[in-house]
């Protein structure tokens, strides 16, 4: 199967981009090397793979040179893919390619175009007031997708395109395959994780894929539902591939775990003295357990945030459907926590010096081994649906910040509006009803009813 290596070149133009070049190696004997006609600041490309600046604008200009540069590349793969091999040679190579980059227009005029799925994905994202997270799920739905279109056409449908119109439920079943066999195939078909990687925020050799339990691939299905949906209101199509679907479509999740009050003390006053950068990302989740936000609206947070002695910010997560500020009053060791950090230089604007998320958890899970926080919990693995004993230390991570801020307050004060209020839950929300762990306290406290 052919492959391709991207690269820039080593000069800039004159206002300091670089063009994007690919290698195809097709065979030992057949390597072309093509430019793209696509500009990029080389700071912004490393290895193959793109890096996002904050600024939105400049972030959705890289992303339209990287959909562009998939689009060459899926063209490139299909075209090696479709070619006998005594027809492909350079010569081909290079005509098709031409072609491809600046066809020949026609004169007469042509049927509408059928709206290319992808792009009206892309289209349906742009249109729709949606968070920055449910962007960045749309993403991954929308590489698996694409993942998925060329590993048909891998397997003897070589001229299989996803369609607005065409997507059936049997494609729908056929996707679901696809996601739970991931893992697997990544490794009979490296070539397409090469072209549509399942990730696509680190430099270094990508991951493979793992593993999809069930709520993973609900949820996926969900965001792919509520695209369709849209189509629908929008007078795109009439299609509903999910209207004859026997699949599940409800998440289960196991008792929430987290950590007692007496842990979070012995985690927050542990002497880390002798590894400071892990002191400091201990006093970041010790502030995350205090005030109960998700992990992005965290790293959000800057010195504005504090508003008379509290944290107010809006959960990107629902700001999008429920737009709500929330507002968290600091007790005094929170106070302390930014106290302490306040005079730092390397803050960059932001409350803490945060590092990424995936570095955190990392971060997390070595300060409970050191702390000695690791007693056993039960939990529901997400893949096989199993009851599992774990080590909490193994499987601490930012969420479980947020799970002992709202798992505590309810201990005390069993008002899930209340709670509710301080954690950005709507009332009533099926969402905080996962968190609402019945302990033995409250056990024994109701059967006392009795006596």
């Amino acid at each position: 199967m052919a492959t391709l290596t991207r690269n820039i070149t080593k000069g800039t133009n004159p206002i300091g981009k670089a063009e994007i070049l690919l290698r195809l190696s097709v065979s030992r004997s057949l390597v072309v090397r093509l430019k793209t006609g696509l500009w990029i600041d080389p700071a912004r490309f490393d290895k193959g793979t793109f890096s996002l600046p904050k600024d939105a604008t400049a972030r959705a200009e890289i992303r339209a040179i990287e959909d562009k540069l998939i689009d060459i590349e899926r063209f490139l793969i299909n075209l090696c893919e479709k070619t006998a091999p005594d027809v492909l040679t350079k010569d081909f190579l290079l005509a098709q390619y031409d072609l491809f980059l600046h066809p020949v227009p026609e004169k007469k005029k042509r049927a509408p175009r059928e709206p290319n799925f992808f792009d009206t994905f892309e289209d349906y994202i742009e249109k729709k007031n949606i968070s920055e997270w449910r962007i960045k799920h749309l993403r991954v739905l929308k590489r698996a997708l694409m993942r998925y279109e060329l590993y048909v056409r891998a397997n003897g449908r070589s001229r299989y395109k996803i369609k607005l119109d065409d997507f059936t439920v049997d494609d729908v079943n056929g996707f679901e395959k696809f996601l739970r066999s991931e893992h697997l195939i990544s490794e009979k078909y490296p070539d397409i994780y090469k072209v549509v990687p399942a990730d696509t925020h680190t430099n270094r050799k990508k991951p493979k894929p793992l593993p999809k339990g069930d709520n993973t691939i609900i949820g996926l299905f969900g965001l792919l539902r509520a695209f369709y949906r849209w189509c629908r209101e929008q007078e795109l199509t009439t299609n509903d591939p999910f209207a004859k679907y026997n699949g599940k479509t409800t998440e289960v999740y196991g008792t929430p775990f987290y950590i007692t009050m007496e842990e979070l003390y012995q985690i927050a006053d542990f002497d880390m003295s002798a590894n400071p950068s892990l002191e400091i990302q201990r006093d970041i989740f010790i502030f995350q357990c205090l005030i109960g936000c998700r992990v992005s609206d965290l790293m959000a947070m800057t010195p504005a945030s504090i508003i008379n002695d509290a944290i107010e910010y809006m959960p990107q997560k629902t700001k999008s459907e429920r737009p709500q500020v929330v507002r968290v009053p600091l007790n005094n060791r929170a106070k302390a926590l930014v106290e302490k950090y306040a005079e730092r230089d390397d803050l960059n604007g932001k409350l803490f010096p945060f590092i990424s998320s995936q570095k955190y958890n990392v971060a997390i899970k070595r300060i409970f081994t050191l702390c000695g926080v690791t007693r056993m919990v039960t939990i529901l693995n997400p893949t096989t649906r199993e009851e599992e004993k774990r080590p909490i230390n193994e499987i601490a991570s930012s969420h479980l910040a947020r799970r002992t801020f709202i798992g505590n307050l309810y201990k005390k004060v069993k008002d899930p509006n209340l709670v509710g209020s301080l954690s950005g839950h709507s009332e009533g929300s099926r969402a905080f009803a996962r968190y609402r762990d019945i302990d033995e306290d409250m056990k024994k406290e109701l059967v006392s009813l009795l006596d």
